[in-house]
């Protein structure tokens, strides 16, 4: 598999949530700059980024200067103060950076922060929060991915109900109207193209549908 193009990101805040980001970013492998106005926060991740560096995000020459404008992504996490966090995100998209990504408060935050045109705004308690609840609910869903438009990819965990089943009887597609995408047994991958398939407990079942048949589905076990 070809390894993903790195690209360059602008972190702007290096909080908890901040440095997570950045510091993640840096692992796969991309060009990071952490910017933060407290200089502990960014002697933090002075040895795991390319670059970390004081600045006030809500300056704008500031951030001209340190060449946050030639960045592809700038994610803006500041996440105490509301004033320094609109005005850092109307700092970055004037510098003509492509893509902001941006941490808010709470939904009336959230609302501002999409009018000055952030492509993607974050609210990470709520994010998470629905997240766990949903692997609370039902304890087969290990993890999911939302696609958008009411899709979600699942990673499943077979019960003991459904060890031995082919998967052409377990009724996927004719009665919850879900796509098998495959299954991971152990550290094997194995495709369920064929309905013959056969489900083993604790496989790791990816299965590619709406919300709502997602539920009927798990439900039903």
């Amino acid at each position: 598999m070809p390894k993903a193009k790195s690209r360059s990101f602008a972190v702007i805040g290096l909080g908890t949530f901040g440095t997570t980001v950045a510091s993640e970013l840096a692992r796969f492998g991309n060009h990071v700059l952490g910017v933060d106005l407290q200089e502990r926060n960014v002697a933090r991740v002075a040895d795991t980024l390319a670059e970390a560096v004081i600045a006030d995000g809500r300056d704008e020459q500031a951030l001209r200067e340190i060449g946050v404008g030639s960045y592809d992504v700038a994610v803006v996490a500041i996440g105490e103060e509301l004033d320094a966090n609109i005005l850092c995100t109307m700092n970055v998209k004037m510098l003509g950076v492509p893509i902001v990504w941006v941490k808010a408060m709470n939904r009336t935050h959230h609302r501002i922060l999409s009018k000055l045109g952030a492509d993607r705004v974050i609210l990470p308690e709520q994010e998470i929060g629905r997240h766990i609840a949903q692997m609370l609910h039902n304890p087969q869903v290990r993890d999911y991915v939302s696609l958008g438009n009411g899709f979600h990819v699942v990673d499943f965990r077979v019960p003991k109900s459904l060890d031995g089943q082919r998967m052409d009887k377990v009724g996927l597609s004719d009665r919850f109207e879900l796509r098998a995408l495959g299954l991971m047994r152990g550290s094997d991958y194995i495709s369920c193209e064929s309905g013959a398939t056969e489900l083993r407990t604790d496989d790791k079942l990816l299965l590619l549908g709406r919300r709502e048949n997602l539920r009927r589905f798990a439900d039903g076990l």
